[in-house]
């Protein structure tokens, strides 16, 4: 028996407040495949990444589904445990005064910070959990340092925390490095690819292509709510296909395993 896709989207239309941003949309992604995703500001890219989240639903239609993992309903709960994201949105939700240990903690609930019942909640096993999650992104030092005290690359390192710490599945990083100088986004790349080297599912969202590490593999390129380009980074990666997707000359290289643009 074979494993049930990680993402099916057949058919669909899904809107986003009054904007239909997809319309009869089809895409599929397997577990175990590591896939980034490109495209234009307005292409789609954050309205997928919340329909995978099921934090937005499809129009119900007649052969027109969305299948998380194989299943068209979730408890989102227990969906969130199997997916860990991060993402600016996320990233903004917290409160300055929130610790580290609390960002990874709240992973465990899926919630923003950890505070009232959900405090009484916390187990022992969850705490010691957090705190090697802690010391394996090395931060373990910043385990009661507030967010508001902490450096831009060191708060997206909490958020990373958050999403691994119950283990999950798959991975969604939405734009990780936006914000981040050179020093941190390269140590955040570097983070992200040992996760990959361990078998972690990985969907990537970005606008760079030298964020997109060797162990991606499969690169599907949105605009306008389509699909205009997917497969291997070597025949989607071409100044042609991103010339025409962005609407400006560019021009792609390629220096060791990763992917370069710039201007045409």
């Amino acid at each position: 028996m074979t494993d049930p896709l990680l993402i099916e989207i057949h058919n669909a239309t899904i809107w986003r407040g009054t904007t239909c941003v997809f319309e009869n949309f089809d895409l599929a992604i397997a577990q175990h495949e590591r896939v980034a995703i490109l495209g234009p500001n307005g292409s789609g890219k954050t309205t997928l990444l919340k329909t995978i989240n099921r934090e937005l639903y499809p129009e119900v239609g007649e052969n027109s589904w969305v299948r998380i993992l194989g299943r068209d309903d979730w408890n989102v709960w227990d969906l969130r445990k199997r997916i860990g994201i991060v993402s600016h949105d996320l990233h903004s939700r917290y409160t300055p005064a929130t610790t580290a240990l609390e960002v990874i903690v709240s992973g465990f609930f899926s919630s923003i910070g950890v505070h009232g019942l959900l405090i009484e909640r916390v187990t022992d096993e969850q705490r010691e959990k957090a705190n090697n999650t802690l010391h394996l992104l090395g931060i373990e030092s910043l385990r009661d340092t507030p967010l508001r005290s902490m450096s831009t690359g060191q708060q997206r390192r909490c958020l990373l925390g958050r999403a691994m710490v119950h283990e999950p599945d798959t991975l969604i990083l939405d734009e990780p490095t936006a914000g981040l100088d050179f020093a941190a986004s390269f140590d955040y790349l570097a983070r992200i690819r040992q996760l990959a080297a361990t078998g972690c599912n990985i969907v990537l969202v970005t606008h760079h292509l030298n964020e997109i590490p060797p162990e991606i593999e499969r690169v599907v390129i949105l605009k306008d709510g389509a699909v205009v380009a997917d497969g291997a980074k070597s025949t989607v990666l071409t100044s042609e296909i991103l010339s025409s997707v962005y609407e400006t000359a560019v021009h792609v290289t390629r220096s060791d395993e990763y992917f370069l643009a710039y201007p045409g």
